[in-house]
């Protein structure tokens, strides 16, 4: 079963595009100078993936969900790769689908391919093999908000809020409620859903929608420090929790510790598990691997 999560965590999302720092695909439908709708960075195992439409709110275009599947997915499975931080420019850290794309106009089969895509992407960052961090300084609306949710950890200013108001246009964000009613208890969730009223950073935080609330001026440090933390761990043990922790979620109680208990097993057998404890009793530094090597059978 270990490897069989292994697998899935650290190779069913391999591809053969090469990394561009800077970059994204989709542009501005009308600037006169193309601005890409996401920016790509990457160093010292932290790549950046930066919401950049702040004159649309960041919101979720169809165009911004595709830049942003594919920022996610380049290089996915290097080894340079270790966690995706994503956070956005201006005000608003995203507002959700545009509307505009919502329309009769635009017909069914657009809507169906809007949100196929919103679903893969959520569903992409809960899969693949490294943590996604979300690091909010403003507003997270609808499928704003459930970006927030779907990442695997969030780290937002005292200013962040955070709302699902699509019941006051006529659009229950159902969607949405998928991330947010596993994040946050149902009674919360339904609140949100009905009425469409904002909550605080600080209520996020109580209710389990988002990480850690920091200062404005602290946010990047924040943030940053704790993907220099996962960074420093083995991206293959790192891999093999994420997706067991995301199997064992879906499980009953018993399920989930037989299925917990045999991924421990098969990690104690890995290079990098023995590596671990080795340091830990010789009180030194751990040298990972990060590779599917086994210590022993």
């Amino acid at each position: 079963m270990a490897r069989s999560l292994l697998s899935r965590a650290a190779g069913v999302f391999q591809l053969s595009r090469t990394t561009t720092l800077l970059t994204g695909t989709r542009f501005y439908a009308h600037s006169t100078e193309p601005e890409p709708l996401t920016l790509r960075q990457q160093n010292n195992g932290i790549r950046r993936i930066i919401l950049n439409n702040p004159k649309k709110r960041n919101a979720l275009s169809l165009s911004m969900l595709e830049s942003l599947r594919e920022n996610i997915l380049t290089d996915v499975d290097s080894e340079d790769l270790r966690v995706i931080i994503i956070s956005a420019k201006g005000p608003v850290f995203s507002s959700g689908h545009d509307l505009k794309e919502l329309t009769s106009a635009q017909g069914r089969d657009y809507h169906t391919k809007v949100f196929h895509t919103c679903a893969e992407v959520m569903t992409l960052i809960q899969d693949i093999p490294v943590p996604v961090v979300a690091m909010v300084n403003g507003v997270a609306t609808a499928a704003g908000c459930q970006l927030v949710a779907s990442c695997d950890i969030a780290v937002v200013t005292e200013k962040s809020t955070f709302a699902t108001p699509g019941v006051n246009v006529g659009l229950f964000c159902s969607t949405p409620a998928v991330a947010i009613g596993r994040a946050v208890p149902r009674k919360v969730a339904m609140e949100m859903l009905f009425t469409g009223s904002p909550i605080s950073a600080h209520d996020a935080l109580l209710h389990g929608l988002v990480s850690k609330v920091v200062p404005e001026e602290r946010l990047e440090e924040e943030t940053l420090a704790i993907a220099q933390r996962v960074c420093q761990a083995s991206r293959l043990v790192v891999a093999l929790g994420k997706a067991t922790f995301q199997r064992q979620m879906a499980q009953g109680r018993d399920a989930a510790y037989a299925t917990a208990s045999k991924v421990m097993v098969d990690n104690l057998a890995l290079t990098d598990g023995q590596e671990g404890i080795r340091a830990f009793i010789e009180k030194r530094k751990p040298v990972w691997s990060h590779k599917v090597e086994k210590a022993h059978d």
